[in-house]
């Protein structure tokens, strides 16, 4: 007779999952439809993955439950459902009954106790039970016949994973879940033990009735812990426990009601269609038309796409086999969509010269090639190359490996790159990648430099939808519906974790063969949708892709600095932090731990009886920089804590870590530029940070005194002024701003002389200074509230300037309320160029939410299109440096701002032609300025 094998899934584990994996995602009548796409792909993930005969999904029923009229805090901290969430609940059920699982509801308990209930049934029956779920309580269910497995973490927890995992068997994790608490569930435990007490104690005393009775033995603080919790801890076991003896008769009249049905075709076809799930619209389609011996029951990938019929070569199409239109642009990328499902895999492991020379071949011929490096660092500059992998056609892919240090046969690194350097840097030779920078600077380590890059999916996808990760998992998953191996897979994580050089040839072959192969695909997938729309494409091609090559330029560069200069500022500020801690002890009254924001809370709310502004979510005062800077505003101890925590900062980013950060050949430091990070445009800088130096306290101006030019040079900057006002005017067509900027005026003072009625030459300081925070502040969406804070005026005063600033700039109180309809219907703004910029709170029923999404609506086509014209100027300007052939150096992108190594003979040359190359990047309604600075250090320059 067949053992029977029932999966359980913890369908409420599963929603929060799914939802907080992509929150943002909604169809186009804006309903969110993340959670519900996590589902299915987690839903049919486990169906492949753990397969069963009997399967169910539990979800928690409406109301409360025995748990609650027990304890009325339980669960008392949790925040509520995210309305979001909420309105995905019915649709989940719905598509998982469409996917072909039961789905159990009980009132009065909760899913663990139903899942607790089914599995003892089946352990009766003498089933095998998996339970696939996340919640370390369902651990206690466990035994020879009941497994947990985690399918986001691939942790399987029999009996000896529990006790690996807890440090006790099955049987005793209620006992230890009493004793350490729940905090999710808001189940206190016994105050300040935890998992090694609790360990401890249970080895000692055997289980929690014997530790009870055996409280007098514990010694301590926490033995006194324990013995004023003996009349809690029975009631924390009975509220961890899991119940097993629920009736479930009224829903469920035996276990042989859940036998796996298959999917309903139909009714799924129709959910696809309303929350839009294209891919899966068509593989469905694709089964409701085909005939019925082709369309195998329920058998997906662990993604939730179909899985080919796995029928011999021979008789294979040969479209099933790989045999499509080798067009790289949109044809073939219809084929590709339509036939995911059916492409086979086919990944060589290249380790002699025959294999080498036939994929010589294949890539000589080839209309584009994805390439793809394996290395041994994140730090591209640094890496070693494990390996290369190539694909040139979906299905088709291989991996060379060229420095595993396991012993295996493999060739030798060096004469791989002398074959292969000829076509890397042929411009003829298309090539393709996800983040092809990185694969850049790796063959450049080895003196190759890579030409003839057409296509970059990391820059395909950040174009399309800057709002989505970009990661080619995520990638997959979201446009292939593919579930990609996992470099945690490959290498482990954490302590455990092993270099790629490490991993066995054949698992490695999987891995970056893959690469190559999803990437080909990706491509096939989005480039088509980018050439459907001229802004998009105009973004992609004219401003990411070139940018791109003048970003790996500038990581290269690299910017030199003084690290004996940072070394005299570290001494200086290591003083003065000695001396505001000694202010900040004085004014506490008392020594504490300033780096601590419990101590904090400790002597500003309990001692000393500061108002409390908003506490953390676990309830405790809050000591965030927000609370301190208000409590600022009355009381010296937060300002001199703000103080200390920015110079400290400053101490440990910079002052400490630059130098470390170091070439020790060179001096100099290399940050990376990211492309794919900011939803705007803008660049994001990283290891080191060099865009985030403060610059509005003297000790943060005078680290960018560190920042030196090379032998011989100078640093020269160059800013655009006042940009976003510029595009303000440009976007608004408001009559009185064009004519400030093309008067030349200064803009601050000429409005200034409009709201305040006064001549221009009338115009006082403070009257400025309020119409420059009054331009800014509406530039972000300011409100009358925000602008009243930020002057120190009443609301109504602010409300009133605001009136006569729209009052005299009418064009931009249009441009406003035109932006904000336009974000509402589309989902996004544009940038002047065609950039697109994702709002997908716009049209969400959250308030506040959608009133900051409306706000960011108003800001963002400035600043994207401000990002757009400083790419478009560091393009411009490295091509004319290297049309001209100039010792010049381009160093970094800061905003605004660029900063360049320039020697003493080019210093007049850049000075004069740079204004020029950079204003006539773009041709606005108003003209562009840049102000050049130069100096023997960034400070200086700037």
């Amino acid at each position: 007779m067949t053992k029977h094998r029932l999966l359980l899934v913890d369908g409420s584990s599963y929603l929060y999952r799914a939802f907080h994996a992509m929150p943002d995602l909604r169809n186009a009548a804006g309903e969110p439809t993340g959670a519900i796409y996590g589902m299915v792909n987690m839903m049919r993930r486990a169906r492949s993955e753990l397969k069963a005969d009997h399967i169910a999904c539990v979800f928690d029923a409406k109301g409360k439950t025995f748990r609650d009229e027990m304890y009325s805090e339980y669960k008392a901290h949790r925040s509520p459902m995210p309305e979001d969430l909420v309105k995905q609940i019915e649709p989940i059920h719905a598509i998982v009954k469409a996917l072909g699982w039961p789905v159990l509801m009980v009132s009065g308990v909760e899913a663990d106790d139903v899942i607790g209930t089914l599995a003892c049934q089946a352990t009766q029956a003498g089933w095998e039970t998996i339970i696939s779920t996340g919640d370390k309580d369902l651990a206690q269910l466990v035994n020879p016949s009941v497994t947990l497995i985690n399918t986001m973490t691939n942790e399987k927890l029999d009996i000896n994973g529990v006790i690996e995992k807890f440090g006790v068997p099955p049987e005793r994790i209620v006992d230890y879940l009493s004793i350490i608490g729940d905090a999710v569930d808001n189940v206190p435990g016994v105050p300040k033990a935890g998992p090694k007490t609790a360990n401890k104690w249970l080895a000692e005393f055997g289980d929690l009735d014997h530790l009870m009775a055996n409280a007098d033995q514990v010694k301590g603080v926490v033995g006194e812990n324990l013995r004023a919790s003996l009349e809690w801890l029975p009631q924390a076991r009975q509220l961890i426990t899991v119940k097993t003896d629920c009736d479930l008769s009224p829903h469920l009249p035996g276990l042989d009601d859940l036998h796996a049905k298959s999917e309903d075709a139909a009714l799924l076809r129709e959910l696809f269609e309303r929350y839009a799930f294209k891919t899966w619209l068509r593989d469905v389609e694709k089964q409701l038309t085909s005939p019925p011996h082709q369309a195998p029951e329920s058998t997906f990938d662990l993604a939730g796409t179909p899985i080919a019929n796995q029928a011999s070569d021979e008789s294979a199409s040969p479209k099933k086999s790989g045999a499509i239109a080798s067009s790289p642009t949109k044809d073939l990328s219809q084929d590709t969509k339509d036939l995911q499902d059916a492409i086979i895999k086919n990944y060589e492991c290249i380790t002699d010269e025959v294999g080498l020379e036939k994929w010589l071949k294949k890539i000589e011929s080839a209309e584009l090639t994805a390439v793809d490096t394996e290395t041994t660092s994140l730090d591209a500059l640094a890496a070693e190359l494990v390996g290369i992998s190539l694909s040139v056609k979906p299905g088709e892919a291989c991996y060379i490996p060229v420095a595993h240090r396991n012993g295996e046969v493999q060739l030798n690194r060096d004469a791989v790159l002398t074959k292969l350097k000829p076509w890397l840097e042929s411009k003829a030779h298309l090539k393709l990648g996800q983040n092809l920078k990185y694969d850049a600077h790796i063959f450049a380590n080895y003196g190759i430099t890579l030409k003839g890059v057409a296509f970059d999916t990391l820059l395909e996808s950040y174009v399309l939808e800057s709002h989505l990760p970009h990661n080619m998992d995520s990638l997959a998953e979201r446009h292939l519906g593919m579930k990609t191996i996992r470099y945690e897979e490959v290498c482990g994580k954490g302590v455990h974790q092993i270099g790629f050089d490490q991993v066995d040839l054949k698992i490695a072959t999987d891995y970056a063969a893959e690469d190559a192969d999803i990437t080909l695909r990706l491509h096939l997938e989005l480039w088509p949708q980018i050439q459907e729309s001229p802004g998009l494409l105009y973004v992609y091609e004219k401003i990411e892709m070139p940018a791109m090559r003048v970003l790996g330029i500038m990581e290269r560069n690299g910017i030199r600095i003084d690290s004996a200069l940072l070394a005299k500022q570290g001494q200086q500020v290591g003083k003065r932090l000695l001396e505001l801690e000694g202010e900040i002890h004085q004014l506490a009254g008392q020594p504490f731990n300033i780096q601590s924001p419990k101590q904090i809370a400790e002597i500003l709310f309990v001692q000393l009886e500061l108002p409390v502004i908003k506490k953390t979510p676990s309830g405790a005062p809050s000591t965030d920089e927000e609370v301190l800077q208000k409590l600022a505003e009355d009381y010296p101890l937060p300002a001199r804590i703000l103080d200390y925590r920015s110079l400290a900062k400053l101490m440990s980013t910079y002052i400490e870590k630059l130098p470390r950060m170091a070439d020790p050949k060179t001096g100099r430091v290399h940050t990376n530029f990211s492309q794919a990070t900011a939803v705007t445009g803008r660049l994001a800088s990283s290891d080191p940070n060099l865009q985030n130096i403060p610059v509005r306290t003297e000790e943060g101006r005078r680290i960018r005194e560190a920042f030196v030019p090379a032998d011989g040079c100078k640093l020269l900057s160059a800013d655009y002024s006042q940009i976003e006002l510029r595009i303000m005017a440009h976007i608004a067509e408001d009559d009185n701003l064009l004519a400030a900027f093309r008067d030349g005026k200064d803009v601050h003072q000429a409005t200034a002389a409009e709201i305040f009625g006064v001549p221009l030459d009338q115009v006082s300081s403070e009257q400025r200074r309020y119409a420059k925070v009054i331009n800014f502040g509406l530039i972000y969406g300011m409100s009358a509230f925000g602008l009243a804070g930020n002057l120190g005026i009443e609301r109504s005063a602010a409300q009133n300037y605001i009136a006569k600033y729209f009052d005299r700039y009418p064009g931009v109180a249009q441009y406003m309320e035109h932006t904000r309809l336009e974000a509402r219907e589309n989902g996004y703004v544009e940038t002047v160029f065609g950039r697109r910029l994702w709002l997908p709170e716009i049209k969400g029923s959250n308030g506040p939410r959608r009133q900051g999404a409306e706000r960011a609506a108003i800001n963002a086509p400035m600043q994207g299109t401000a990002a757009d014209l400083i790419k478009l100027a560091m393009i411009a300007v490295e091509d004319w440096l290297e049309k001209e052939q100039l010792k010049t150096k381009l160093l970094l992108q800061v905003h605004d701002e660029l900063v360049f190594d320039v020697p003493m003979d080019e210093i007049e040359l850049l000075q004069a032609k740079l204004p020029d190359l950079m204003c006539n990047v773009a041709e606005l309604k108003v003209p562009l300025v840049v102000s050049i600075g130069i100096g023997d250090n960034w400070e200086e320059a700037h």
